[in-house]
C-alpha cells in the first residue's frame, strides 16, 4: 500500500542552488524518521519531473513538488496546482502540471490534490554549493513542510496555499 502522501523533490545537487529540493528531501526524511512517520509520506528525489513520475501519484491522497525558483521574490510559495491542459514537455522533463496532465490521461481519472513548494534559488552554477539565500529559503521551506505533515488534509493544505 502507498503512503497516502507523496513529496517530489526535485533538482541537481551539483548546481548550486538547484540542490534545494535534494537538500529539503534529505531534511524531511531525518524530520519523519524522528518522529516515526516514514510510513506516512512517500520521498521521492529526482533530477527532474518524467512522465514516469505520474504512476507515483496512484493511492494518493495529497502531492507535494518541491523545486528551486528563479526570480522569485519570496522565499518560499506553496501553492495549489492541477493538470495542465496543454503538455509542454521537452525530451526529458515536465512541470509538475503535466505529470497531473498525463496521470488524467493515462488513469482516466483526476489525480490527487497536489500542491508545489517553491523556494527562492539564485546562483545555479555547476559544482557550487548552495548559497546563504537559498539556505536561509530552506529553512523557510521546511518550517512550511512541518506544518503540513503536521496536519495531511487537504483542507489545511488548502488553507496554506497562496
Amino acid at each position: 500500500m502507498s503512503a497516502p502522501v507523496v513529496v517530489f523533490a526535485v533538482g541537481n545537487p551539483s548546481r548550486g542552488d538547484d540542490a534545494i529540493g535534494p537538500l529539503l528531501c534529505g531534511r524531511l526524511a531525518e524530520w519523519l524518521k524522528n518522529r516515526g512517520r516514514e510510513a506516512e509520506v512517500e520521498l521521492i528525489e529526482d533530477f527532474q519531473l518524467n512522465i514516469e513520475h505520474a504512476l507515483d501519484l496512484e493511492g494518493r491522497s495529497l502531492a507535494l513538488f518541491i523545486d528551486a525558483a528563479v526570480n522569485q521574490s519570496q522565499a518560499v510559495v506553496f501553492r495549489q496546482i492541477g493538470p495542465s491542459t496543454v503538455i509542454t514537455h521537452s525530451t526529458h522533463a515536465l512541470p509538475p502540471e503535466a505529470v497531473l496532465q498525463v496521470y488524467r490521461q493515462t488513469e482516466g481519472r483526476e489525480p490527487p490534490p497536489a500542491f508545489t513548494l517553491a523556494v527562492r534559488g539564485e546562483a545555479f552554477a555547476l559544482g557550487q554549493p548552495p548559497g546563504a539565500g537559498a539556505e536561509a529559503a530552506m529553512d523557510e521551506a521546511m518550517l512550511c513542510l512541518v506544518r503540513l505533515l503536521a496536519n495531511p488534509r487537504l483542507d489545511a493544505w488548502q488553507a496554506l496555499a497562496a
